[in-house]
């Protein structure tokens, strides 16, 4: 401890270092009460793919709509869920990077491609627990993201890897002190052919391989301003992806700028602004003429928000937060139909609209010896406002020109919990909350196609409300490394939005009465000495109650919801870089559809990574993807399927200094 102290000192007094850490305000007393795991940058930068959905993979019950990862899934099916609440491609977890929602405005998807997972320091994933802080859309949990400061970083790290099919990830951050702080630059650009991600006995002369295209670049610079950390981020990024056939090109853009404020006095405050840019597009081809049916050519969103939390000097034992959020999402579709016979163009489409979301909320942690007992309110006014979808024919004729009424209300939640700290090792916590989220620009006014099966749009839903309570208990054997905890769950998604059969290849999003899910968590760490062990599984019974669906739902399992999940990581890691880790994971069977008629199996992988020092900051890193060449089927659609990624071998040098 004494060591600790000393090191601490010399960060906040000695001239040639960092002033400042580039976060926000610190975890409160109470975090701990609601089950949350941290995935460290150890962790993030030891993936056999180099991406973050890898590194989240690792926490248990954690999935997006598909198997698929960045780089051979469509993008806007990569929403991101945690506890089997999942069913359709919109995110119900809030995932955060230094505060600022990445959700996209139209779509509800992360951008995953564009957050590198070597640019950052940490992720702590917070399953259940409510909107709270966090701000609407924290339905399933909140997903936070912290950049790396200087210290991880180093004053330049680099890398350079390519596949046995030749596919090249490259990726470099300069990280230099400037005044007293710092500032980062990074880029990180992925391309390749890819592979075939349908099978073999399905392919036909138009079957291409998922090839990908994408860069990113971000840049930090973190002051301390007159007292006050002033951190200034922007970032941009480009991917294109071709998708199962020739000429099936979809791509995805976006622009990020924030400025965030924290004050570290005795009131403690932490403001934040931001805005965003998006466009999507995406090239439907016919999978039995193999012609263009569908050109979503234009997509373009917007985002604006901030957020504005302050925490005053109540003293050692209280720790209240008091503040307010707002987010704005707007976004049209202007789209090309086209005749797949003679290649005509038969109809254009637009469509969109703006959702708006204020936020009021107050939370307060009481410290009362080993009890730590925490609650909170919050208010949400939001509003549904200028949605429209208009078709115009051939001819120039409008035939369809719907116009939808503004919707607004307030909606408000709350949350709350215990955390008993019975002695140094063991912890006993239990919490209740709500949440709220609201249907996504896509979700109300663009229907889509995957053939064969139409998916109609529905301007009428109303938000998803959640309802959840949970206990969990937790082991904390500090001098021996060994960490372990278990959380059973009973969480509830009110007015839960599907896509929902209502005749032969037609769908519609629709609101069922609720989703269902009843499960338990167990987590597990070991280090000892360079040898350690990381293991996570969720066991959950997921059930849709629905009494209004046309065909029979009720009973049955969520889309795209597995009963079980798991993983297992050893790792060995020495303080001169060498590291190597192998990941075991399983994922149980799920369901294609809502009626539970197409099956996707049980999926069971084994990816190893191992990086090994060369000379000073010069290191050798092979990856192994998929090392059993395990078939992952994707998405099944009436025997039409996906496969995910075969076994891949990367090898690569990475540089840092």
């Amino acid at each position: 401890m004494a060591q600790e102290e000393e090191e601490a000192e010399e960060i906040t007094t000695a001239a040639n270092v960092i002033y400042v850490s580039g976060q926000g305000l610190a975890q409160t007393p109470a975090t701990p009460a609601y089950s949350t795991v941290v995935i460290t940058r150890e962790q993030l930068t030891a993936t056999s793919s180099g991406r973050l959905e890898d590194a989240l993979g690792s926490v248990a019950g954690f999935q997006q709509f598909r198997r698929s990862d960045s780089r051979s899934a469509n993008p806007t099916a990569q929403g991101a869920t945690l506890r089997a609440l999942g069913g359709n491609a919109s995110s119900r977890a809030l995932v955060l990077l230094d505060g600022v929602p990445m959700l996209d405005p139209f779509f509800g998807h992360v951008p995953f491609s564009a957050i590198a997972p070597e640019r950052l320091g940490s992720v702590r994933v917070t399953r259940g627990g409510g909107s709270g802080p966090f701000g609407s859309g924290a339905l399933a949990g909140t997903i936070e993201l912290e950049s790396a400061g200087a210290v991880d970083l180093g004053l330049f790290t680099g890398q350079v890897i390519a596949n046995s099919r030749e596919d090249t990830e490259m990726s470099a951050s300069l990280a230099p002190r400037v005044g007293n702080g710092f500032a980062t630059i990074s880029g990180r650009w992925d391309r390749g052919d890819g592979f075939f991600t349908t099978p073999l006995d399905q392919r036909v002369p138009a079957s291409v391989r998922a090839s990908y295209d994408g860069w990113s670049l971000g840049g930090r610079l973190v002051q301390s301003v007159a007292g006050l950390e002033v951190q200034l981020r922007a970032a941009a990024f480009d991917d294109q992806r071709t998708l199962r056939f020739a000429g099936a090109d979809n791509t995805v853009e976006g622009q990020d700028v924030s400025l965030r404020v924290v004050s570290r006095g005795p009131w403690q405050v932490d403001a934040l602004a931001y805005a965003q840019w998006r466009n999507f597009s995406n090239v439907v081809i016919s999978s039995t003429r193999f012609t263009r049916t569908l050109d979503q050519k234009d997509t373009p969103a917007t985002g604006q928000g901030g957020k504005i939390e302050v925490r005053p000097p109540l003293g050692d034992d209280l720790t209240m937060r008091i503040g307010a959020d707002y987010r704005r999402s707007e976004g049209d579709l202007a789209e090309d139909a086209y005749n797949a016979v003679s290649g005509l163009r038969t109809e254009e489409r637009f469509a969109g609209g703006l959702n708006t979301n204020l936020g009021l909320f107050v939370e307060n942690d009481v410290e009362l010896g080993p009890l730590t007992l925490t609650g909170g309110v919050r208010a949400d006014r939001y509003s549904i406002q200028d949605g429209y979808y208009r078709v115009v024919n051939s001819a120039g004729t409008t035939t369809r020109n719907d116009a939808f009424a503004t919707r607004s209300d307030w909606e408000v939640t709350w949350r709350g919990g215990a955390l008993v700290r019975a002695n140094d090792v063991l912890s006993l916590r239990a919490a209740a909350y709500t949440g709220l989220r609201l249907p996504t620009l896509n979700e109300l006014y663009r229907p889509f196609a995957v053939f064969p099966v139409t998916t109609q749009a529905n301007a009428a839903l109303v938000p998803e409300k959640l309802r959840g309570f949970e206990a969990g208990i937790d082991f904390d054997v500090v001098d021996q490394g060994l960490r372990f905890g278990v959380t059973v769950f009973d969480n509830q998604v009110r007015n839960a939005v599907a896509n929902v059969t209502i005749g032969t290849n037609l769908r519609q999003r629709q609101n069922l009465d609720a989703v269902k899910a009843v499960g338990v968590e167990i987590s597990g760490s070991y280090q000892n000495g360079p040898w350690g062990l990381d293991a996570s599984l969720a066991l959950t019974d997921a059930q849709v109650r629905s009494s209004g669906a046309a065909l029979p739902l009720d009973g049955k399992r969520p889309a795209q919801t597995p009963g079980f999940s798991g993983s297992v990581s050893a790792s060995y890691r020495l303080d001169n870089g060498l590291n190597v880790v192998a990941t075991l994971r399983h994922v149980a069977d799920q369901f294609e559809d809502d009626l539970q008629t197409d099956l996707l199996p049980a999926a069971t992988t084994v990816d190893l990574f191992a990086q090994v020092p060369i000379a000073g900051g010069l290191s050798a890193v092979a990856r192994m993807e998929n090392l059993l060449d395990e078939t992952i089927i994707t998405r099944n659609q009436g025997g039409s399927m996906d496969i995910g990624v075969p076994q891949t071998f990367w090898l690569g040098v990475r540089y840092g200094f």
